[in-house]
């Protein structure tokens, strides 16, 4: 396999079509990674940040990242799920009770009081998995800072006899609100998809996602078990190992003929090329961003985790929402925080003229059901 670009950006095509590209971190002087110019940049035009703004949210989110599992745990049983407050920059984990509240501050999370635990909710929802969504509703997911399940249905559909029995269903199942959209989520896939691509049997285009040992995760609507992949030079890649849609949205593509893997995701010239260093999974509220061969580098913020979504053909459970906007072409695509792996990119709506929302599979699910591990710096 021949390649005419650089050495980085050469390991970003054999790894990453459409990587998020944060930059190469450098170590602040508090020990906290902090973003390269690039990132910043892209952080402050998407999220309307002064450049000191967005390097000091970087750090504080660094943070919530790093006492995440140790806040939950000393949570214990009271744990009604956590999220980062950009207002004071600090993790905030909900209890039931007061009881654990001394030991989670001690990691240094704030604490809000809840109704239900984390644990309830993911019940309510598994309930609500269970039930056959018609098509006017886009999606539902646990919302712990509202301490119910938001199921999320087309404005003005509230009130047909499909959407009133599904919600009349999901109430039975434990405590749920309702939240109205304009918009339907579709996947981000089409004949032809951009970037760095890969190409399944010949003719689809999707991008990769993050690079594993032995080959690279992607989303799953881009093609089924046993489907040869070629890449962005024609030459042969591999095939699909593993993959899952709807009900998920994740695919593994193991690769040989020569290709290898490096992990990086690609900056596209916006940012530099990004090292991947873990994946630590980022909270609710926490800025997040992506590249995608069609619309490049973008930025947002996590708005939900858990979320079923309610695709034409069929729902995908798991999935997390971000305020991140994408375009057909950037479907199986890399989220990331910072260095940290988080996600493949499955679909949304709008389009980043106007906005819109866009849903990923988050990476440690897909890792763990394949028994994968990540290529890392």
């Amino acid at each position: 396999m021949k390649r005419a670009r650089t050495l980085v950006s050469v390991g970003a095509c054999a790894l990453v079509v459409l990587g998020t590209a944060t930059s190469t971190a450098a170590a602040g002087a508090d020990g906290v990674a902090v973003a390269s110019e690039g990132v910043v940049a892209a952080m402050s035009r998407d999220l309307g940040l002064s450049e000191a703004q967005a390097r000091t949210r970087l750090r504080q989110e660094s943070t919530a990242i790093g006492i995440g599992p140790a806040a939950r745990e000393a949570a214990g049983p009271a744990y009604g799920g956590a999220w980062f407050d950009p207002q004071r920059g600090r993790l905030v984990v909900g209890l039931t009770t007061s009881d654990s509240a001394a030991a989670v501050r001690a990691t240094g999370a704030e604490v809000a009081m809840v109704e239900h635990t984390q644990a309830s909710l993911d019940a309510t929802k598994a309930e609500v998995d269970r039930l056959r969504a018609p098509a006017d509703v886009a999606g539902w997911q646990v919302d712990p800072r509202s301490g119910s399940v938001v199921v999320t249905v087309r404005r003005g559909a509230r009130s047909s006899a499909a959407v009133s029995g599904f919600l009349d269903a999901a109430r039975k199942a434990g405590p749920v609100t309702v939240a109205e959209t304009d918009h339907l989520p579709r996947p981000f896939a089409a004949g032809t998809v951009g970037g760095d691509p890969y190409y399944i049997n010949g003719n689809v285009r999707c991008s990769i996602g993050f690079s594993v040992h032995g080959g690279f995760v992607s989303a799953g609507h881009c093609g089924g078990v046993g489907a040869s992949v070629t890449g962005w030079d024609g030459s042969a890649m591999g095939s699909f190992a593993g993959s899952s849609f709807p009900d998920n949205d994740y695919s593994f593509i193991r690769i040989g003929h020569g290709w290898w893997t490096v992990p990086v995701v690609l900056g596209w010239g916006t940012v530099p090329d990004q090292l991947v260093r873990g994946s630590g999974e980022a909270p609710v509220g926490a800025s997040i961003c992506r590249s995608g061969s069609t619309t490049h580098w973008h930025c947002g913020t996590v708005l939900a985790k858990n979320e079923t979504v309610n695709y034409a053909q069929g729902a995908v459970h798991q999935m997390t929402k971000t305020s991140v906007c994408a375009e057909p072409g950037d479907s199986g695509g890399s989220f990331i925080s910072g260095d940290q792996a988080q996600g493949v990119t499955s679909g949304g709506w709008g389009n980043c003229g106007s906005g819109g929302q866009t849903w990923f599979q988050p990476v440690n699910e897909i890792l763990a059901v394949y028994g994968l591990s990540l290529v890392t710096a």
